[in-house]
């Protein structure tokens, strides 16, 4: 039997805000020095065995160069292709703006300069760090990135990476359709793939989201849910799932699974040309 998914207690909550604020000042050095990548995947975080990592981005002698926010370090660390490493401490009570800048001089070191989207991280409101909140908080996120990974391999078609975004600090994926949808935005025709994400927002009262788009209520919303799950039409459209519905029961990631794979069979119907 797998491990259940962790509780997500209250008193993590000041240290993921922390987090949250130093991804934005992570995820600005690939921003500005990536390569671009058309959905903006360039700037995401991905899941490391020890914390939340950039994609490589490359240096100008050739090398590439990685951030990864380090829950077992406590800092931020900085890693070269050449073997080189340099950190910044996350639990120093740094703001988010001497994070970004502390950051940005430490690339530099190995010469990557340039402008940076600074509105993005710059904030000086106190940031604490508690490093065993930090850790419970990333053992929720290893714990649903592993369903989210079996739960990617049985699907097929287009799929894109499982990412965490800096701007909401959610861990999602997501399924692109073969539908395709036309708007006209500012004069000019815009084409755009449907898609199904399947996600998890930890912020407030965490929960699970798997949101088709388009979404076509009428097609959806009058099949039920598995595991508590509850379709969503105010403010957004989707489907929603609670955390604490789950966690710590010992069929949560089964629960989760089942989840996920009744929007799936439900919405791909719809989004398939």
């Amino acid at each position: 039997m797998s491990a259940p998914l962790p509780p997500l207690s209250d008193d993590v909550e000041p240290t993921r805000a922390t987090l949250h604020a130093y991804a934005h000042a992570v995820g600005a050095i690939p921003r500005a020095h990536g390569a671009a990548h058309p959905k903006w995947w360039h700037i995401s975080l991905k899941l490391h065995p020890t914390g939340l990592s950039t994609d490589a981005v490359p240096l100008p002698d050739g090398g590439a160069l990685a951030l990864r926010m380090d829950m077992n370090a406590g800092a931020v660390v900085i890693e070269t292709s050449h073997g080189d490493t340099s950190t910044v401490p996350m639990d120093a009570g740094l703001t988010a703006t001497e994070l970004g800048d502390a950051l940005i001089a430490s690339v530099a070191e190995y010469g990557l300069t340039g402008e940076y989207n600074r509105e993005k991280f710059e904030n000086d409101d106190p940031r604490p760090y508690d490093g065993a909140h930090a850790a419970a908080f990333f053992a929720v996120l290893t714990a649903v990135d592993q369903v989210f990974t079996a739960h990617r391999a049985t699907l097929t078609g287009e799929i894109g990476p499982t990412q965490l975004w800096p701007h909401g600090f959610d861990l999602a994926f997501e399924w692109f359709g073969t539908r395709v949808e036309e708007y006209d935005e500012d004069g000019e025709m815009t084409r755009y793939p449907s898609q199904l994400n399947l996600g998890f927002y930890p912020a407030g009262r965490a929960y699970f989201y798997s949101n088709p788009w388009p979404f076509e209520g009428d097609q959806l919303t009058d099949h039920p849910l598995p595991g508590g799950a509850e379709w969503h039409t105010e403010g957004w459209e989707g489907s929603i799932l609670y955390y604490d519905q789950i966690a710590g029961n010992p069929d949560g990631r089964d629960t989760l699974a089942a989840y996920a794979r009744a929007v799936y069979d439900l919405a791909a119907p719809t989004l398939t040309a």
